[in-house]
């Protein structure tokens, strides 16, 4: 279908695998993804993910118009029906981290603005060029661009649809790191193992007070993020973790 899916450890690993198509996401794709993340975000011994795609070409292009099914009904009654295609999926709190290896166009990138972690090889390329096919990045990239780089940035990849490349998006802060092409999986793994490491329950916290916070003003978010500390005081893994300080030993965390 498209899409591999293994797990080590704590961490899983997802791939696009459809090099010959850049990546791109055909209608089985999309089914499988759905129930990936749905795996993702359900099993309890999964921590964190890397999406990737495959070979060193491309992460995704998009959807890959060849194979793009034909609409029979009004866009009115798919979108109630069914909502949102990929993006709702990837709605958790356990941290995914985007491991772009090559183009990452359309929805390629939005799939990549909805995750956490961002990192890239010397030769991705990021756009959203939509407006170039008289269409829009409809999903997410019209708004979570804008709050992933300057504003001026933003508008200047939604409106002329131009590329950048990965020094320039490490430059505006698009992703955090880059690598060469054949050590990129080895960063994502070595951050997915950091990750996967750290108290569960704790991570996923911090990532709920990161992502809500930004939608609240400063002093409710603060006193949210205060409410979630709370909530982690009494864990069995906070006192692991406190133990195991003390013991001088890496601590063994459950998710309690």
């Amino acid at each position: 279908m498209g899409v591999d899916f293994v797990t080590e450890g704590n961490v899983a690993y997802i791939t696009l695998n459809r090099p010959d198509a850049m990546n791109a996401l055909d209608p089985e794709g999309l089914v499988r993804l759905a129930e990936v993340w749905g795996e993702v975000k359900t099993n309890p011994d999964i921590r964190v993910a890397v999406l990737t795609g495959a070979g060193e070409k491309a992460f995704c292009t998009g959807t890959d118009m060849k194979k793009a099914k034909v609409p029979d009904e009004c866009m009115a009654a798919l979108y109630y029906r069914e909502g949102q295609p990929i993006i709702p999926h990837m709605k958790m709190w356990k941290p995914i981290i985007a491991c772009i290896n090559g183009y990452a166009i359309g929805g390629g990138l939005e799939m990549a603005l909805a995750c956490d972690l961002r990192i890239c090889s010397t030769t991705a390329k990021f756009g959203l060029t939509e407006t170039k096919v008289a269409s829009l990045a409809g999903l997410n990239g019209t708004q979570c661009l804008p709050r992933a780089v300057p504003q001026a940035v933003a508008m200047k990849m939604l409106l002329t649809g131009e590329m950048i490349d990965a020094a320039e998006a490490h430059r505006v802060g698009l992703v955090s790191d880059v690598a060469e092409p054949d050590q990129l999986m080895a960063l994502a793994r070595k951050y997915a193992e950091k990750i996967a490491g750290n108290a569960p329950l704790s991570v996923m916290a911090a990532k709920q007070a990161a992502v809500m916070g930004l939608d609240m003003p400063l002093p409710h978010a603060i006193d949210f993020s205060y409410l979630l500390w709370g909530i982690l005081r009494d864990t069995e893994d906070r006192k692991e973790g406190f133990t195991a300080f003390a013991e001088k030993r890496a601590p063994q965390y459950r998710g309690r």
